[in-house]
């Protein structure tokens, strides 16, 4: 058998294959070769065009960086004058109000009732934390878990999201923001999500500046790491990744291409294409269940089932004419209660007018439902669903202005932080790397703390620095110290 063997096989030219693929070449390494399934780059951060020509994400992507490499290379990609610099102004559409984000820090805009119970949870909560109460005084049945739990005293143990919340925000804000968003983004209850992910995900607010918010009645709208964020002034998310990807060797990329099976025994992968490639290390980009399944022999094929995930369904709607007053300056929205199946909207076009096929004469909004067993979706009337509850929301004041509607359904859209993933995962990675596989990337490794796009793209390049140098986790960063990267930038 003709067997043509690379020193690095890499799976998957999204941003943490191309990550690797990029520092290979930047080495100036020769004897690797990149595979992709798709007929272009990008992988989840690639974008399309519909057949009105309406340009879409595959989600709300956003480009921000924790990293001077990745900065460099997003220079690189699209060159100074090819990205949109915007400030980020994203809002919470809760009780027919908008509210900005971070929620929890600007209650002021709530009417009385809501402002005061959730001033006394967090006021309860920050009792709690100095050891002053051990019980609440209120009703502690949660409407929606069903449960009795109390607001979790800091000497107990913190066992799930759902603590996590009522113990750093109270009752108040988890019940009216909180729970109901975030089972809506995850598709699971946050009972059932371990709460050692969320670093710099969520705000954390001191008592003191959300009482001086309260009293003031002054927004407060600088918090995150994507207050200042860039997209593309052509082409959507997935232009970056397109010129990424066409700057690398074109002998040393085949597009079109799918592994269709793993030897581990023999160091080989069959292709879609009906070859036989072989390695000595290999770094796999594809969700960490299908590498079960493609590399038999590994671990127990049931330990793809442990790993839980959930779909993303994008709706996209095109429009004639321009946003109404209120959303032209706004960038997302977050939409706790229930009338809508979405959890974010995206006014898409105030990211880079481009993205409608007539600039200035269209406009359009991106919106993302999640799903799971848990959070099921009816894919047939899910447009139709979608469109009533953007009516209802004030987002669509004329449905007649519609002029393009499109679906598109990402079967694995968001890694889970389940309850025990660590335990789960971390030997499924090393079980992996005994035999040169290296899992990496926003499924490969499935850490949603460190899955967007600079992350992904440092993983695939930290992974071939430690493939280099023949070291060990402590070449990796990003994978291994997720709480040390997201705290400051890196090179």
């Amino acid at each position: 058998m003709n067997m043509t063997k690379y020193e690095y096989l890499i799976i998957g030219a999204g941003p943490t294959g191309l990550g690797a693929a990029t520092r290979l070449h930047e080495k100036g390494l020769k004897n690797w070769l990149l595979l992709e399934a798709e007929n272009q780059f990008g992988g989840l951060a690639m974008s399309f065009k519909d057949d009105q020509g309406f340009t879409w994400d595959l989600g709300g992507h956003v480009q921000f960086s924790h990293y001077d490499t990745f900065d460099r290379y997003m220079d690189m990609a699209l060159g100074a004058d090819g990205w949109y610099t915007h400030q980020r102004e994203s809002w919470v559409w809760i009780k027919k109000r908008f509210v900005p984000y971070p929620f929890q820090n600007n209650l002021h805009r709530l009417d009385p009732e809501d402002r005061w119970a959730c001033a006394e949870g967090l006021l309860e909560a920050w009792q709690r934390a100095q050891g002053n109460i051990q019980h609440s005084t209120s009703n502690n049945q949660h409407p929606n878990s069903g449960s009795s739990q109390l607001i979790q005293n800091p000497k107990s143990k913190i066992q799930n999201f759902e603590d996590w919340m009522l113990a750093t925000f109270g009752r108040g804000i988890t019940e009216l923001f909180m729970y109901p968003y975030n089972f809506k983004v995850w598709a699971y209850p946050p009972s059932q999500m371990d709460a050692h992910w969320i670093g710099e995900r969520v705000s954390v607010p001191g008592l003191g500046g959300v009482i001086k918010s309260i009293c003031t009645g002054r927004d407060e709208v600088s918090w995150g790491p994507n207050k200042v964020f860039r997209f593309p002034k052509q082409g959507g998310t997935g232009a970056v990744w397109q010129a990424i990807g066409r700057g690398l060797p074109a002998d040393r990329v085949k597009l079109n291409c799918g592994v269709t099976g793993i030897d581990v025994t023999k160091r080989h992968v069959t292709t879609s294409t009906g070859e036989t490639i072989g390695y000595q290390h290999l770094i796999s980009t594809i969700p960490l269940n299908h590498l079960i399944r493609l590399a038999p022999g590994v671990v127990e094929p049931s330990r793809s089932h442990e790993l839980r995930y959930s779909a993303t369904n994008v709706v996209g709607v095109g429009m004639n004419g321009q946003p109404p007053e209120h959303l032209k300056t706004k960038c997302w929205m977050y939409f706790p209660d229930g009338n809508s199946p979405y959890y974010r909207v995206t006014v898409f076009t105030n990211y880079s007018p481009a993205n409608a096929p007539k600039p200035g004469q269209q406009w359009s909004l991106m919106t993302e439902t999640s799903e799971s067993p848990m959070k099921p979706v009816q894919h047939d009337s899910l447009i139709e669903e979608t469109l009533l509850a953007l009516e209802e929301d004030g987002m669509i004041p004329d449905r007649s202005a519609i002029c393009s509607v499109v679906h598109r359904r990402l079967p694995q859209g968001y890694p889970t932080p389940f309850l025990g993933r660590d335990a789960v995962v971390d030997p499924l990675l090393r079980a992996f790397e005994q035999h040169g596989i290296f899992s990496r990337g926003r499924f490969g490794a499935w850490k949603y703390e460190v899955a967007n796009q600079d992350h992904s793209f440092a993983q695939g390049y930290e992974c071939v620095e430690r493939l280099i140098a023949g070291g060990g986790p402590e070449h990796e960063p990003t994978l291994f110290t997720p709480e040390v990267v997201n705290g400051r930038r890196n090179p």
